[in-house]
């Protein structure tokens, strides 16, 4: 007769995949190490934490790291949240061989990146205000979040929300291709269009309406991009 807890167990995940890792089970002190230091209320031992997890791929290969990262997307520190962006999009992709990331890392991934909010979003954007350059990394975690069109939109027409990461929110929305959308991006173009012809005959407007109004280059190259064949 089969142990029920000993069958629980066994289907459970590994820590990390052994036949397709590094294969050095000595690691896994390393792992554990690095990983507390993710999580500390010091900023140069997340650095460091987050530099050895790099550096051994672990997010690749750990599900558990994997899913630790994507709730580091919330970091205070940018620079160290630009960092765990680049690594969780990393570990998206094929590695330097060719080779995906192994089925149960990339699930794992997958499903909690599928249930970001309009906050794990928010702090991408941040991320991209920071360093454009990130977004191909930014852009590949969007594109895995089915509701991500959605919280964009809400960055986008919040008003209190400071312009740069509005216009990072819409040249994000037309870099992935959110269809969906498509009718919030042409009422809020035509809003602003009809702001600007407005100011154009007035001699002042509040500092509200000419800041806001810079934002429709962004909208109308996001549904160029939207409408393309």
């Amino acid at each position: 007769m089969v142990n029920e807890k000993t069958s629980q167990y066994s289907t459970q995940s590994p820590l990390f995949i052994i036949e397709q890792s590094i294969n050095q089970i000595e690691l896994f002190p390393t792992i554990w190490s690095a990983a507390e230091d993710l999580l500390s209320a010091d900023l140069r031992k997340r650095q460091d934490g987050l530099s050895r997890l790099v550096e051994l791929k672990a997010a690749r290969y750990s599900p558990l790291i994997g899913y630790l990262m994507v709730t580091r997307l919330n970091e205070t520190d940018t620079a160290v949240r630009s960092g765990i962006v680049q690594a969780l999009s990393e570990a998206l992709s094929p590695d330097r061989d060719g080779k995906p990331t192994p089925e149960e890392s990339y699930r794992i991934l997958c499903r909690y990146l599928a249930e970001m909010r309009t906050r794990q979003v928010y702090a991408l954007m941040q991320v991209l205000d920071y360093d454009i350059l990130t977004a191909r990394h930014v852009d590949q975690l969007l594109n895995v979040c089915p509701y991500a069109g959605n919280h964009l939109t809400e960055i986008l027409l919040d008003r209190k929300t400071p312009i740069s990461i509005r216009k990072q929110a819409v040249d994000a929305i037309g870099r992935v291709g959110f269809l969906d959308t498509l009718p919030v991006l042409e009422r809020l173009a035509a809003r602003l269009e009809t702001r600007q012809n407005g100011q154009a005959s007035m001699s002042f407007a509040p500092a509200s309406i000419p800041q806001e109004i810079e934002l429709l280059p962004a909208i109308k190259n996001a549904l160029d991009c939207l409408r393309a064949p």
